[in-house]
């Protein structure tokens, strides 16, 4: 259930190394990387070690926490409920956002729910909530601000990506629901997550060599849903049927190295895919000449020692329209689906108040955990709940206290311009751009 392996072949936590079962890596430039993640943790033990991020992106934390909408701790408004809990595994690697009025568009809401792994997999999931949602914002104001639908620039970054993921995105826009929105997200979803992978690649900061973070994210607006999805994540739809009862529909593909589609891929690129004999039911992707790094997911942000060998970024793009019918949408890491039902889920949720849908969520989970698994470690959870039918009362708790964003022109230094791009379409109070950041885009 582990998403990657640790050094005692157990179910991989935080900090620990993605490290070879049974035996050494064979290629030297592993061995190296393997052996310099592995030096991080044991170090940290000595001395505390220095803080990952500099104190721009601790000021630009600090911003994004009160911007208008944006929520990303346990909580609730009148539309969502967000918690996450940690598990018995080390620090919590799971991250979540709800940002109401996305886009400065009053129907649009973005969300999203982000399961790192890996020695510093709570760092990249932390990341990737922080600005994957201003990535899309940029993009979908590029793409639809284009006159052709993309600006050249996207569209040869799109024709960069392996044109097979792109046409199975693409696919869907053909069927009966086509509609305007979803051409312009499906586009900004594969651009913004190919944008965001890069940045990842090249941070200063943060290693993300063999650490990654999956991420199932959606925007809605009005009654359309879409959905850009990559790891093993999920999203499902509360539902009601004519009987009134509540039914569970399943929106995302868990997208494991299970998935014949997924493996054939891997194996195409010379990577391995197979399941351990203490975990048979759990096939996981192996470098071509040594039996690690053992990841659980056939798509990830990060985990760079895998992307020459079949792992990818690119998300799986879907859309929904909803109906009177559909009453709420969970997003929820594995911690969560691991030991319940989709429709087990679903109940719960429909059956607990909606401020506190996401907690009962996690408790019941928890509690789920400790009597089907009582010898293995409990594992990270974190859940949003987005409740389709509000009332009449749609301002959040976030946005009911209308403080001005704090101005951040004071921040100088040698920062990361792409970290603010899409800052300027998000509103009103979040257009100055601080010192030293440029709105272009890579």
């Amino acid at each position: 259930m582990g998403s990657c392996l640790s050094g005692d072949g157990s179910n991989g936590g935080a900090g620990a190394g993605l490290l070879p079962y049974g035996g050494t890596a064979s290629s030297s430039g592993s061995r190296k990387r393997l052996r310099r993640a592995a030096s991080s943790s044991s170090s940290s033990s000595s001395s505390p070690a220095p803080s990952p991020y500099p104190k721009t992106d601790s000021k630009f934390e600090m911003w994004l926490h009160r911007v208008p909408g944006r929520m990303c701790l346990n909580g609730c408004s009148a539309t969502a409920s967000l918690f996450t809990k940690q598990g018995r595994k080390g620090i919590n690697q799971d991250a979540m956002i709800v940002w109401e009025n996305f886009g400065s568009k009053a129907d649009t809401i973005f969300c999203g729910v982000f399961d790192g792994h890996g020695p510093f997999g709570h760092l990249v999931a932390k990341k990737v909530r922080d600005i994957l949602p201003l990535k899309l914002s940029t993009q979908w104001e590029l793409i639809r601000s284009s006159k052709n639908g993309l600006t050249g620039a996207s569209a040869g970054a799109l024709g960069s990506l392996n044109n097979g993921k792109i046409a199975s995105a693409l696919a869907l826009a053909h069927g009966d629901q086509e509609t305007e929105l979803f051409s312009t997200l499906n586009d900004s979803f594969l651009k913004a997550f190919m944008v965001m992978d890069k940045e990842l690649k090249f941070h200063p900061h943060i290693d993300c060599y063999c650490s990654g973070t999956t991420a199932v994210t959606l925007v809605k607006q009005g009654r359309d849903l879409v959905i850009g999805n990559i790891g093993d994540s999920r999203a499902v739809l509360g539902t009601r049927d004519d009987n009134n009862s509540f039914n569970a529909v399943q929106l995302t593909v868990d997208l494991k190295p299970s998935v014949p589609r997924e493996a054939e891929r891997i194996r195409l690129c010379k990577g391995r895919v197979f399941a351990l004999k203490n975990e048979p039911e759990v096939a996981r992707v192996w470098l071509p000449n040594s039996d690690s790094p053992g990841l659980a997911m056939a798509r990830a942000f990060g985990d760079f020692c895998l992307k020459d060998f079949g792992l990818i970024s690119v998300p799986d793009v879907s859309y929904y329209r909803l109906s009177e019918k559909d009453e709420f949408v969970i997003l929820a890491t594995d911690g969560i689906w691991d030991v319940l039902s989709n429709e087990e889920v679903v109940n719960i949720v429909a059956s607990a108040p909606r401020s506190t849908a996401a907690r009962a969520l996690v408790e019941s989970a928890v509690r789920a955990w400790r009597f089907k698994f009582p010898s293995s470690k409990i594992d990270d959870c974190a859940v949003v709940c987005l409740f389709l039918n509000a009332g009449s009362d749609n301002t959040s708790i976030s946005t009911a206290n209308q403080k001005m964003v704090p101005d951040l022109a004071n921040i100088s230094g040698n920062n990361d311009a792409s970290s603010l791009v899409g800052l300027d379409h998000l509103g009103s109070t979040a257009r100055k751009l601080p010192k030293g950041f440029s709105s272009k885009m890579e």
